[in-house]
């Protein structure tokens, strides 16, 4: 049995202890310049490849170079501060040990691609919604990060097993289910089905013990 896990990325494999929200600030300026936040700003920041440059230009918000270099160090700055859970790190181990698939499926903008793949090097497959052109919840990107790794996507019959894990019930849980993948809710606090990403590898291994 082919057996697949996707993890989330924010909030689940990697934290930032200190977010400043450069893109927030960006819109931000875009709105003192008269321009008005439109429903698919997140969703354009999200699904296409835009730094800062690339995402004022798209916008049409003039940034003196001044201001687009505090930006970009902020910017920097919150990069250099994620980090890995360490209980991500340990299931990521203990999954890799027995021969599991694991791959990343994550709505992020371009630039928080990088620590992803730095922090978690050598996965099976990386679904990053700015490479793919979808966000979660939409069916598409789970499709296509199993397409990465060669996964089926469903959980009711077949020869694979394919789960999923993140902290958002919408897009981890509900969104993954609706696709044809077990999903679960993590919640460190303890409200969700996994307070612990090292009870979800342990239970997806001896899951695979017994069948």
């Amino acid at each position: 049995m082919a057996v697949t896990v996707i993890f989330d990325a924010f909030g689940t494999l990697l934290k930032i202890s200190e977010g400043v929200h450069p893109y927030r600030q960006l819109l931000k300026e875009g709105i003192r310049q008269g321009r008005r936040p439109q429903p698919d700003d997140l969703h354009v920041l999200m699904t296409q490849p835009l730094g800062l440059q690339q995402a004022a230009d798209y916008f049409k918000i003039q940034v003196s170079p001044a201001h687009l270099d505090d930006l970009q160090h902020a910017l920097d700055l919150e990069l250099a501060r994620i980090e890995p859970f360490e209980d991500g790190l340990q299931a990521v181990e203990l999954l890799r040990r027995e021969g599991v698939r694991i791959a990343v499926c994550s709505n992020l903008a371009m630039p928080y691609g990088e620590p992803v793949k730095r922090l978690y090097p050598n996965l099976d497959g990386y679904g990053l919604s700015f490479e793919i052109g979808a966000m979660k919840p939409d069916r598409s990107i789970y499709r296509e990060t199993c397409a990465l790794v060669g996964a089926e996507l469903n959980m009711f019959s077949g020869s694979d097993l394919t789960l999923m894990i993140g902290d958002s019930a919408k897009c981890d849980r509900d969104g993954p289910r609706a696709a044809g993948i077990r999903g679960f809710l993590l919640s460190r606090s303890g409200s969700g089905d996994f307070e612990s990403l090292v009870r979800f590898a342990r239970t997806v291994l001896q899951e695979i013990q017994v069948a």
